[in-house]
């Protein structure tokens, strides 16, 4: 299942991810893991979050973050939470390969029993209806 926090800059997308994250540390029956772009979240997540630093990696496409995703669930099968923050800072800031890049994440999250939330600084008006869904 995929769940997407979508709005514009400053309308409260990372603060709503940090307390779904802290959320999910209390209860989630596996590990769980946040993406983030630039190191900004290690003080506000509980510390058995994994933190992973997107820059770091030099992830800037959808492929390269697939890849990621593939790679973080290949190396442990027990991640049952993943969370990326700033969706478009990360991969780019094409619309629609970031509505192609959800639409995969959905398959992928249902495929391997995992709950995907992203946040993506965009209006929710310009969503298509497909990805309105997960809003």
């Amino acid at each position: 299942m995929i769940q997407i926090i979508m709005g514009l800059k400053g309308s409260g997308k990372t603060k709503k991810l940090i307390n779904a994250i802290n959320e999910a540390v209390a209860s989630a029956q596996g590990d769980v893991v946040c993406i983030e772009y630039g190191k900004k979240l290690t003080y506000d997540v509980n510390y058995r979050v994994r933190l992973v630093d997107s820059q770091e990696y030099g992830i800037s496409n959808p492929d390269m973050l697939k890849g990621l995703l593939s790679g973080l669930h290949a190396g442990n099968f027990d991640i049952t939470n993943v969370y990326i923050d700033n969706l478009y800072k990360t991969i780019g800031t094409d619309r629609a390969a970031g509505e192609e890049f959800l639409l995969w994440c959905a398959k992928f999250a249902e495929a391997n029993k995992m709950n995907i939330t992203i946040t993506v600084s965009d209006d929710p008006a310009n969503a298509s209806e497909e990805i309105k869904k997960f809003l």
